[in-house]
């Protein structure tokens, strides 16, 4: 059988126990995704099944998203107090800059997301998807002045050497792998890439627009993987993710159950509960738990 030989086999229950920064158990962050498509071609989320080129009624659903969806999620994050990971298509920023200036005035973390969603980087031969790797990072640095650090792939697509690339290309985490609820360290040939945890299952992306659950659904799976994590941290270190794109919860019906959802955890949990960035994250196991991360 073949096998990735990224990482081994490890059971949760039988590893080292640690804590958070301040003696925190769960780490909580949000990934915002923040993406840009092309008009006529490539790929995207649909709202309906599209018709002929160009799909006007998905690709204007979409852009709801950047110029719309994602300042009413601001405020809300301004509201709670939460910080961000701002996962970005580089081609935000020469498209859509005022949609990150607030992020990047608040001191939100930056996660490389590739140019567009509008194409895969695991198709691309090698020379071609380090060239997207480099550009997109450097799209970022240009207009942050911020290296990223962590990075998601454009539709959670990996080649067989993405990990080489990123870890060769300065990257110090990843997050397309979501095989566990603690961060994992995966082999390269150039050394090691640290894999913090992303949520597929609290992602809206599969849960509305792939399985059909609206906005009210959603919030409950949040709220409920939330009350189970935050018990389940008292025995043990835990990262919970939740994935929003900006076209789908920053819409005003699915809004106001995100909010709910967003309420519930920030006034559970403050004991166990560090609300922090998937960076943050990576930078706190990497400072400290070398032979204690699996």
């Amino acid at each position: 059988m073949r096998h990735h030989d990224r990482y081994a086999y490890s059971p949760i229950i039988g590893r080292p126990t640690y804590d958070w920064p301040g003696g925190k158990r769960l780490a909580f962050y949000i990934g915002l995704n923040l993406e840009w498509f092309s008009f006529g071609e490539g790929l995207g989320a649909e709202l309906a099944p599209g018709g002929p080129q160009p799909d006007v009624l998905n690709y204007a659903w979409r852009d709801y998203g950047n110029r719309v969806g994602v300042f009413r999620l601001l405020g809300l994050f301004e509201e709670l107090k939460l910080p961000v990971s701002l996962l970005i298509n580089s081609s935000m920023m020469e498209h859509a800059p005022e949609a990150i200036a607030p992020f990047l005035a608040r001191g939100d973390e930056i996660v490389g997301h590739g140019r567009t969603n509008a194409e895969r980087q695991g198709v691309l031969e090698e020379s071609k998807e380090r060239q997207l790797i480099r550009e997109a990072r450097d799209a970022l640095v240009e207009a942050t002045g911020r290296a990223p650090v962590g990075w998601l792939g454009p539709w959670i697509s990996q080649s067989p050497v993405t990990p080489d690339l990123l870890q060769e290309e300065g990257f110090r985490y990843c997050l397309d792998w979501c095989h566990d609820d603690q961060p994992t360290w995966m082999k390269t040939r150039g050394g090691r890439i640290l894999s913090v945890p992303y949520p597929q299952e609290l992602n809206d992306i599969p849960q509305i627009v792939g399985r059909k659950r609206e906005g009210d659904e959603f919030a409950d799976m949040i709220v409920d993987a939330f009350d189970v994590m935050i018990a389940e941290s008292a025995e043990r270190p835990l990262v919970m993710g939740i994935a929003l794109h900006a076209y789908l919860v920053g819409h005003p019906h699915r809004f106001k159950h995100l909010a709910r959802a967003l309420k519930h955890i920030t006034q559970s949990g403050a004991d166990l509960l560090w609300t922090t960035t998937s960076g943050a994250i990576a930078e706190h196991v990497i400072g400290f738990a070398d032979g204690i991360v699996p």
